[in-house]
């Protein structure tokens, strides 16, 4: 049975193009960056490789989010995905050499990292 071990939030954004994978993906790894979970060795005797991470994205516009992309900012264990209306786009800069378009979206992750007890 899967118990929860950690959540740990995320925040993304593109700042040139709105590109909301490119977004998602950073919301992600600054969740991850923020956690050594050695305590699933050290304390719980089991290898990180049996984790299972549920990420849950907020973003404008779900229906453009490539989950497979999404998913494969995960290392290790198993993942699923769950994405919502939520995050923000907002007015930005245009700048052709890093996108098309001048909207900034923000994708905001919360990340559950369960194991198997």
């Amino acid at each position: 049975m899967l118990k929860r071990y950690i959540v740990e939030l995320g925040m993304g954004a593109d700042l040139h193009g709105g590109d909301i994978t490119k977004a998602a993906i950073k919301a992600v790894k600054d969740a991850t960056s923020r956690s050594c979970l050695c305590g699933i060795e050290d304390v719980l005797g089991l290898s990180p490789l049996e984790m299972h991470v549920h990420i849950k994205i907020g973003c404008s516009e779900p229906n453009k989010l490539d989950k497979d992309s999404v998913m494969k900012a995960i290392p290790v264990g198993t993942s699923e995905i769950e994405v919502v209306k939520g995050g923000l786009g907002v007015r930005g800069l245009e700048v052709p050499d890093f996108g098309v378009g001048d909207t900034i979206e923000v994708v905001v992750a919360a990340l559950t990292v369960s194991v198997d007890l």
